[in-house]
């Protein structure tokens, strides 16, 4: 079997896919909360994503990728049976797992599923582990029999009030009225800075996984280059994990928007550029057919 042959893919929940390839060196020394590089095709750029679960003894990894970019646009776009280009990993620091107590942790988008095995090693470390998953709607929600079977309790807040809580995951924290020691969340950063002020209140550590701009996932591009606790770090090294009461927020949102207009210009031109190809094989099988 070659390497990096994607044996499964499916959308989940719309935008948000789950692949499952096939990486036996990586599947090998995967941990909890690391994440790893795709790279589609010889063109494409290194895209980090956390890896969701793994089996070692298929020598499979799995990640949930949220269609965003034209990168991610390309990965969606692939078949079972297609190979990547390359995947790098496994990358970052672990946190550090053992029996806090009753520990939070909690996920929204992507993060849905890159928490569940986090909360599976918390749990076989001892701890309660409370759970809680937000999305707009129901319909967005993915991965939640797998998280109640890691979680002692497992809870859903939506934005709309559709399912469960209405809300978002710091709110429940907020309104748990339980003793809570340690905290970890995984999802988009303005949910992450949420999180750590609803923490920083009730005086819970707190550990974030953060999503920043990277490049080469190595540390040498400086591309995701965090100000925590007054220092400079480097996501992709010094984490992904940092303690959110010390992560300065405004700095990440800053550097984090910089190419938010190129990146749209980029996706408005591939995906017309896909219609014209799609419009073009369409033709010409419709004049293959009538020759």
């Amino acid at each position: 079997m070659s390497k990096f042959k994607i044996l499964e893919k499916e959308m989940v929940v719309p935008n948000i896919y789950k692949f499952v390839v096939h990486a036996p060196e990586i599947a090998e020394k995967s941990k909890p909360g690391q994440f790893v590089i795709f790279i589609p095709d010889e063109e494409g750029e290194r895209v980090p994503f956390t890896i969701s679960d793994w089996d070692r003894d298929e020598g499979t990894i799995t990640a949930f990728i949220q269609e965003l970019g034209v990168s991610t646009m390309k990965l969606a776009q692939m078949k079972m049976g297609d190979h990547l280009e390359g995947v790098v990993g496994p990358l970052g620091i672990v946190p550090e797992i053992k029996n806090y107590g009753t520990v939070f942790v909690g996920g929204g988008c992507y993060g849905i599923g890159a928490v569940y095995p986090l909360a599976h090693a918390l749990k076989e470390a001892g701890n309660r582990v409370i759970t809680v998953i937000e999305a707009r709607s129901n319909y967005l929600f993915y991965n939640v029999e797998n998280l109640e079977k890691v979680s002692d309790a497992l809870m859903l807040a939506t934005s709309d009030g559709s399912s469960g809580n209405t809300g978002k995951v710091h709110s429940i924290l907020e309104e748990l009225g339980e003793k809570v020691d340690k905290a970890f969340f995984m999802g988009c950063n303005f949910m992450l800075m949420m999180c750590s002020q609803a923490t920083r209140e009730h005086n819970i550590d707190t550990e974030v996984s953060l999503n920043a701009l990277m490049v080469d996932g190595t540390g040498m591009c400086g591309c995701c280059r965090v100000t925590v606790g007054g220092e400079t770090k480097y996501a992709c090294v010094d984490g992904p994990w940092f303690n959110g009461h010390e992560v300065d927020w405004d700095e990440l949102f800053k550097r984090n928007s910089q190419y938010v207009m190129d990146e749209a210009m980029a996706f408005h031109h591939f995906s017309i550029g896909c219609r014209q190809d799609e419009e073009q094989g369409r033709v010409e099988k419709s004049t293959s057919k009538k020759e």
